[in-house]
Order: structure tokens, then sequence, then C-alpha cells
């Protein structure tokens, strides 16, 4: 199953100014739910469509950073396989995990 057929539920009820996506998540009807939510899109267009989407590239690049933070993080092997049962246990881990990343300059 594509990312894209959960995508609207995982936007629902947010708020915010933009949701920023890979180009897995370029839709028309996943892009006029974040419209319909009053979020922009910065999603860059498949390379299929006929006519291209504009990108703020300024905002977009600014993903590449969350992208690093979650593979670092996921070198924490509880973190990566979730080996904690309860919420709450995963978020202190979590937590930690990220501590020891930032703590370890690990961010750039």
């Amino acid at each position: 199953m594509n990312d894209v057929t959960q995508a609207n539920a995982l936007v629902h009820g947010l708020e915010g100014r933009a949701v920023v996506g890979e180009k897995a998540y370029d839709s028309d009807a996943f892009l006029a739910r974040v419209q319909e939510q009053g979020m922009a899109a910065v999603i860059p267009s498949r390379v299929n469509r006929k006519a291209p989407r504009p990108l703020d590239t300024a905002r977009y690049a600014i993903r590449n950073v969350i992208e690093r933070l979650f593979g670092r993080l996921k070198v924490f092997r509880r973190v990566a396989t979730r080996y904690e049962k309860t919420t709450a246990s995963f978020a202190a881990m979590l937590a930690l995990a990220s501590a020891v990343v930032v703590l370890s300059g690990g961010t750039t």
C-alpha cells in the first residue's frame, strides 16, 4: 500500500503553516486536503505531472535536516525497533536518544 493512501488521515485535524513531503505525496486529492486545512503543500511535483507546481525550495531544504535527525535516531536500536511496550516508555527513550544526538553535536 502506498503511503499517500494514508496521508489524509495523518494530516486530519492538524494545524500549521505547511506540510512538507516527498514526491510520493504529490496527489491531487492529498494536495486538496492540505489546502482545505489552510496549509501550504511543500511537495515537489512528480515527473509525470503535466503542469508542475511551484516549489518553495528554501522550506523543502529544511526537510533534509529532519531526515538526517531521524537517521541518527535509528542508530539507537531501541528506537528503531520500538522495543518499548508503552507509549510513555517509547517517548522517554526517544527523548533520551534525541538528547544524546544533540549533545554529541550530531544534528549538523
